[in-house]
């Protein structure tokens, strides 16, 4: 923050420049004004003119040219013409060099005064205190999730209408399993940012899920308020479908995770949706589609992973735990190249990764030489990562030929 600061006066002392510098030359400038009006001979040029024009007038009227009311005429359009030229050569008196230099040092206090204000009302101080915490919660010897929560909730009485405060808060509240803090936070959000679609179906979500899974009328005027704005919000088509699957109505809950899929731009949850529309298809008795891997045969460049967990994890999490198998981008900027699903039970395995298990055309493996493995194992079963997770990872994997030896990665940290 000291460095801001700092920033902020070293643009101002540009503009203070500015208002100085006129003084340097006050002096010189007075001279210089002073000097031409002594010198000025304007008014004696003017008066000469006069008399030459008149001398005229007077011999036109003695040669007869014009006659004595013409005369008076043009002599009074003269004296006029002569009255008004000095009119407008008369000055005010001089002002010294030094008059008016108190306001110079008053209006470069004021906008030093006036920057700082605008810079506390319209600036992002807070939002760089944000990343000050977050900076120093991640550098802290026994920085924990705990800890960030509790510096947030610090700035959050400090600056109440920061949206950004309230954005952070609200994630940590619900993955740590404060539902109810988790609510009230995202409500501070939408007082602040707006009823838009997007919060309003994450609100619906965790009311939907505090309410141990029932479309509560609470939920469901979220829900219907959500899809007035926006008939394809992913999040409320997802809680929907779940809703439908718990009941029973498996064909609802398969259209509603379409069409969930279909505005998902989270890679990840979209295969976990596409999982549970597996399951619903078993249920009904039909065979499982499959929107990814259509072929058992792999298709394109791809890797051969050989994943398993370390010794000294074994026995965290139950068999029927999700691992998800990831493959990204080196430099993080694509979406999820290819996604693989299995569980705890059937580790060690192997398992390949290409185009088969791309999210998007846009977005695969046959579309970059080298790749990151990252494998997570979900007590939840959710997309997101979550405190407690069991993950691994192994960069600058080669993607390419699938029939030679595996890549291994292991399991081997926990998520905090």
């Amino acid at each position: 923050m000291t460095l801001l600061w700092i920033a902020i006066a070293v643009l101002l002392l540009p503009a203070l420049w500015l208002l100085a510098a006129p003084l340097k030359r006050a002096r010189g400038v007075h001279d210089a004004q002073r000097d031409y009006e002594a010198n000025d001979r304007t008014a004696e040029q003017n008066v000469a003119i006069f008399r030459r024009r008149l001398g005229s007038l007077e011999a036109a009227r003695e040669r007869g040219e014009i006659d004595a009311a013409r005369f008076e005429e043009d002599r009074l359009e003269l004296e006029r013409s002569l009255l008004e030229d000095t009119e407008t050569l008369r000055r005010p008196p001089l002002k010294a060099s030094a008059s008016g230099r108190l306001a110079v040092p008053l209006v470069m206090v004021a906008l030093v005064v006036a920057s700082v204000f605008w810079y506390q009302r319209e600036g992002a101080e807070g939002d760089l205190t944000l990343l000050a915490v977050q900076q120093e919660v991640r550098e802290h010897p026994q920085g924990s999730m705990a800890m960030l929560v509790e510096r947030l909730e610090a700035q959050a009485e400090r600056q109440p209408d920061n949206p950004n405060v309230w954005s952070m808060l609200f994630p940590l509240y619900r993955d740590g399993g404060q539902g109810q803090q988790a609510i009230d936070a995202l409500q501070r959000l939408i007082e602040l940012e707006g009823r838009r679609p997007s919060l309003l179906g994450q609100l619906a979500q965790l009311e939907f899920f505090v309410a141990d899974r029932q479309l509560t009328p609470r939920v469901q005027e979220l829900v219907d308020e959500t899809l007035a704005q926006d008939s394809g919000q992913p999040t409320v088509l997802g809680i929907l479908g779940i809703e439908a699957f718990d009941r029973g109505a498996y064909e609802e809950a398969i259209d509603h995770w379409r069409r969930a899929i279909a505005g998902m731009d989270d890679p990840e949850a979209g295969e976990a949706l596409r999982e549970g529309i597996r399951i619903a298809q078993q249920r009904l008795g039909e065979t499982p589609d499959d929107d990814v891997a259509v072929s058992d045969a792999a298709r394109g460049p791809g890797i051969l992973a050989r994943v398993r967990l370390d010794d000294d994890l074994a026995g965290r999490l139950e068999d029927d735990a999700t691992v998800f198998v990831v493959a990204r981008d080196m430099d993080g900027e694509l979406p999820p190249l290819a996604v693989a699903r299995l569980s705890v039970a059937e580790l060690p395995a192997e398992v390949v990764l290409d185009d088969r298990h791309a999210m998007s055309d846009q977005a695969s493996l046959s579309r970059v030489d080298e790749a990151r493995l990252v494998v997570r194992v979900s007590a939840s079963g959710q997309a997101r990562p979550q405190a407690g997770d069991l993950f691994g990872e192994r960069s600058g994997v080669a993607v390419g030929d699938v029939d030679g030896e595996p890549v291994e990665v292991v399991i081997d940290r926990v998520f905090e």
